[in-house]
């Protein structure tokens, strides 16, 4: 654990302390500080919460979103939802599989994390992704190319 990370967390903590379901926001603040949510953080969390560390990594694990790593500089999550599937998400997921040569939740080692997500949303636009933050509908082969190229160039 760095020096400051205890202190960060502790102002997180602090935050959000005395509030109905505190756990997800001070989870999400966690993440938003370090981006990920550090196993060596959450006896803090479950002491200040009165919690069982059972309750926090079930939390954690639950939810996609919530990493228990740093992620690369990049980060592209493929939608793995029906509707995408439908339309050749999977055929997509296995190109950009390919082209990272990592499989979920891995990072290249040019920096770019590749995450599954169910649903993002563009269910009529699908197979969807988003970069960085940013949503891409009808992604194919040539459009991860692409996008890999701009993130890794």
């Amino acid at each position: 654990m760095t020096h400051d990370m205890p202190a960060a967390v502790g102002e997180i903590l602090n935050r959000h302390l005395g509030r109905e379901g505190a756990l997800l926001p001070i989870l999400h603040d966690i993440q938003a500080e370090f981006g990920y949510v550090p196993e060596e953080v959450q006896p803090q969390i479950t002491k200040a919460l009165n919690i069982s560390k059972a309750e926090v990594h079930g939390v954690v694990s639950f939810y996609h979103d919530f990493r228990d790593h740093k992620a690369g500089a990049h980060v592209v999550k493929l939608c793995r939802a029906e509707a995408c599937q439908a339309v050749g998400a999977d055929r997509v997921a296995a190109h950009a599989k390919r082209a990272l040569g990592v499989d979920w939740h891995g990072t290249s080692a040019d920096g770019v994390t590749l995450e599954p997500v169910f649903c993002l949303g563009l269910c009529a636009c699908g197979p969807a992704a988003m970069v960085d933050g940013r949503l891409m509908g009808r992604v194919d082969e040539a459009r991860v190319d692409a996008v890999l190229a701009g993130v890794r160039g």
